[in-house]
């Protein structure tokens, strides 16, 4: 459950390959609360820093997940997610996924080769390594986010209109639609804030009600970050919430405290 949260965190938010970002920067931090019904099942964290892979300056994410109170005891969950990628072009260098849910684990890193158009996943659990092959502009899952942020003329957007990326997870290169529904201002914790809806396609079945049972709002404003995030899954439901934020690039934009 924890991994469905960061997953729609980290899908929705950045700009071309050829274009500078400028929805975020080096210090940000946004945290989510999720809900599980009625209960407060656990948080994710987003924080941006500095590092330099292949002799750049990159931006390095890390994503944090994990379970609090009851929920913990009957399904705990730790998950660390990670990415490293260009401050000027986007593109992502290296992944790191290592998650424990409920017993199911994974520890892998993913280097990217823009070059050649591979990517090579070591997995520690199995102590495999295997390279594949990937799209030109290929994004990893936690760099999804970042890329989405600041695509060009997202705002422009009109509803029912779409946005694919091919974003490589699991060992395998997958198409993600994202489609617009509108705006909507909603009220949270800080204030009602204007937000850009939007409902990711997801695979209906085993975790997802429908193929479009994930909303999520996004700031309307210059930062475009989570407010909130509501999924219809196969048993119950899920939100998440906007709890705290701290080093956004611009102004928070509230309309009424």
């Amino acid at each position: 459950m924890k991994k469905i949260v960061l997953l729609l965190i980290v899908f929705i938010s950045t700009n071309s390959f050829t274009k500078k970002q400028d929805s975020f920067t080096t210090g940000e931090w946004i945290k989510m609360r999720i809900h599980y019904g009625f209960v407060n099942a656990g948080y994710a964290t987003l924080e941006i820093k500095d590092a330099v892979k292949n002799n750049k300056k990159v931006h390095h994410v890390i994503g944090k997940g994990w379970t609090t109170g009851m929920t913990k005891l009957f399904f705990k969950v730790e998950d660390d997610y990670q990415s490293y990628f260009d401050k000027e072009t986007g593109k992502p260098y290296q992944f790191i996924r290592k998650i424990n849910e409920g017993g199911y684990t994974k520890n892998q890193v993913g280097y990217f080769n823009q070059d050649n158009n591979t990517v090579l996943v070591k997995d520690f659990k199995h102590k495999t390594e295997k390279t594949y092959s990937v799209p030109d502009q290929v994004q990893d899952i936690v760099s999804s986010f970042y890329y989405l942020r600041n695509y060009p003329n997202i705002d422009k957007l009109k509803p029912n209109e779409s946005i694919a990326i091919d974003m490589f997870f699991d060992e395998e290169t997958t198409k993600f639609k994202l489609k617009f529904i509108g705006r909507e201002d909603i009220n949270t914790k800080f204030g009602k804030i204007s937000c850009m809806v939007f409902r990711p396609y997801v695979q209906a079945g085993r975790v997802f009600k429908e193929e479009e049972s994930l909303t999520v709002w996004i700031s309307d404003d210059d930062n475009r970050i989570p407010v909130r995030v509501k999924a219809s899954l196969a048993v119950g439901s899920l939100k998440a919430d906007l709890e705290a934020f701290k080093g956004l690039k611009h102004s928070f934009k509230v309309k009424v405290k």
